[in-house]
């Protein structure tokens, strides 16, 4: 019988040991269940041949022609990848609605001996979970902002929390971007969806009688947009704000920003836009530090002259309230760790959820 799970954190919490989505790849880099792997019965160029015969020619040779790749695909999956499972395994299999692709995955799993079942609705039913987690459902849990100017080592002192045992969502990991101007990774950006499905399974995880701390942001993280129930709990979440002298800022920023402070073609070509915002005194003084590799001095300036006055701007807008206010002697490693003390013990202060 099909696995139907009432709820998204029944399916998070599934219990099976392997997660198998047999969709196209292009399909599972778009959007997966969290953990699954990708063992597709048709690859994407597989799957639009069969879609064109089928269309344009015939059906029934559609499908004989699409299940000769199926179960040769199948084939190769069991004697590569699913080698050397034991007798007892079980996987969950999954396609788009819970059909043929998976139906036929399962069937020649069953044969073997592993006790297999399919995810009924496939990742529909799935994607509709988690659509109404994030568009239609308020936030369980009781969300405090870590707030501070740029610079104050926010997502660093996230993951010193998180190992202290605090409830932590780090939205711009999820995200894959560091969320401000010069934020951008080598790496691409997860989908819209993929980056749903992540904050999603991160909450479900989470207890919800305990406060949950994620860093204070814009619906925007790069090109990655907060989830309407997300946004609005944060909105209205008091926090905790991190002070530390520009001098500490500029530092740890020079460091952390390497990258980007290192790649001057890169660097212009998200500057230059600001000459509208900024004026162009301002950017051509940016410019000439590139030129002159002044990562110390471009750094500063950009906190003076851009990141700061946006992020008061942004406070102002919001009307945030403040639990606490946190200072930060240091930003190196010894000092990350006491000032993450005194956000915990800020947080302890919060009345638990009843």
């Amino acid at each position: 019988m099909p696995l139907a799970p009432p709820a998204l954190p029944d399916l998070i919490d599934h219990g099976f040991d392997t997660v198998i989505d047999v969709r196209s790849p292009s399909e599972f880099a778009e959007d997966h269940l969290p953990g699954a792997i990708n063992l597709p019965v048709l690859d994407d160029a597989e799957r639009a041949e069969v879609g064109t015969i089928y269309v344009q020619d015939a059906p029934f040779r559609g499908r004989k022609v699409g299940a000769a790749k199926v179960f040769r695909n199948i084939a190769a999956h069991i004697a590569g990848p699913l080698a050397d499972m034991e007798g007892g395994w079980r996987p969950l299999v999954y396609c788009w609605r819970g059909g043929q692709r998976s139906g036929a995955f399962a069937w020649a799993l069953k044969e073997i001996g592993w006790r297999t079942e399919v995810l009924e609705g496939g990742y529909q039913s799935y994607r509709r979970m988690v659509y109404r987690a994030m568009y239609e459902d308020a936030v369980a849990h009781r969300l405090v902002l870590l707030d501070g100017y740029t610079g104050t080592a926010k997502t660093d002192l996230l993951a010193v929390l998180r190992a202290r045992g605090v409830q932590v969502v780090d939205l711009e990991g999820l995200a894959g971007h560091r969320g401000s101007l010069l934020g951008g990774l080598a790496t691409p950006q997860p989908s819209q969806k993929l980056f749903e499905s992540r904050l999603a399974a991160e909450l479900c995880a989470l207890d919800p009688g305990r406060p949950v701390l994620l860093e204070a942001e814009s619906n925007k993280i790069g090109e990655r947009i907060l989830p309407p129930t997300v946004w609005q709990a944060m909105k209205a979440a008091p926090r905790i704000e991190v002070q530390a002298d520009v001098e500490h800022r500029v530092r740890y920023l020079t460091r952390a920003y390497d990258d980007i402070l290192s790649d001057a073609p890169r660097l212009r070509e998200k500057l230059a836009p600001l000459r509208a915002h900024r004026g162009g005194e301002v950017v051509d003084g940016w410019m000439a530090m590139i030129a002159a590799g002044d990562k110390t001095g471009l750094t500063r300036s950009l906190m003076r002259d851009h990141y700061d006055p946006a992020y008061d701007k942004s406070r102002r807008t919001i009307g945030a309230v403040t639990l606490a206010q946190v200072g930060a002697a240091s930003l190196e490693a010894d000092g990350l760790q006491a000032t993450a003390a005194k956000i915990e013990a800020a947080l302890a202060a919060i009345s638990p959820l009843t």
